[in-house]
């Protein structure tokens, strides 16, 4: 199901909805990135001392979503809160966002996403990253996804091959991460390659395995 909401729609699935980060969500965000620090700060995005010097970092929680939402109107990125049990008093557990969304020729996005360690494990950010994908391809048209994960981390990695992503290759200090340009390895699905859809190929590869 999609929701209509610009810039950023809101997808639901389940008891998984995805919908726009708001300038509201600052409270529990704080509180999540706090509590989960040690979880999620090998794997965070940083930005190398030019980039501080040149101003690149946002100054705060609200200024970070204007940008985003600035973004989102211009059609680069959707980022988007992921929330369990829709429909019932959703709660936010992590964040999905599609960025360097690209037309013409490319017709190309990458997801980027985490999820709080309470809710790990409960097949959510798979849930999350099969939704997204779908959009990309059914909604944006596009022609390819990609995921770029570090290789140390195993838990990302197999929501990407759980969701249907494949190795692609590795790329060489791609990306500035927890300090440092780290190496990664990129994962790619193309429209089309999952003929029912994300969701479905996920959803009926949990009922055939039972997990």
């Amino acid at each position: 199901m999609i929701w209509r909401s610009e810039p950023v729609p809101t997808l639901v699935e389940g008891d998984v909805r995805l919908r726009p980060l708001r300038i509201a969500d600052s409270p529990t965000w704080h509180e999540i990135r706090k509590r989960n620090q040690a979880w999620l700060g090998p794997w965070d995005a940083t930005v190398p001392s030019e980039g501080v010097s040149a101003g690149e970092i946002p100054s705060n929680f609200s200024s970070m979503v204007r940008r985003l939402r600035h973004e989102a109107r211009e059609g680069r990125v959707l980022p988007w809160v992921v929330e369990f049990r829709a429909g019932q008093q959703g709660r936010m557990v992590g964040q999905v966002t599609m960025g360097g969304i690209t037309y013409g020729s490319l017709r190309s996005a990458y997801l980027g996403y985490w999820i709080d360690q309470q809710y790990a494990g409960r097949g959510i950010t798979s849930l999350a990253v099969a939704m997204a994908s779908d959009y990309a391809f059914e909604t944006l048209r596009l022609h390819r996804m990609e995921l770029n994960i570090r290789p140390e981390n195993a838990a990302s990695r197999a929501v990407a091959e759980k969701v249907g992503y494949r190795k692609e290759g590795f790329r060489e200090k791609y990306l500035h991460i927890d300090g440092d340009w780290r190496d990664h390895v990129t994962y790619v699905l193309f429209n089309g390659e999952i003929a029912d859809g994300v969701v479905a190929r996920l959803r009926s590869q949990v009922k055939t395995t039972g997990g």
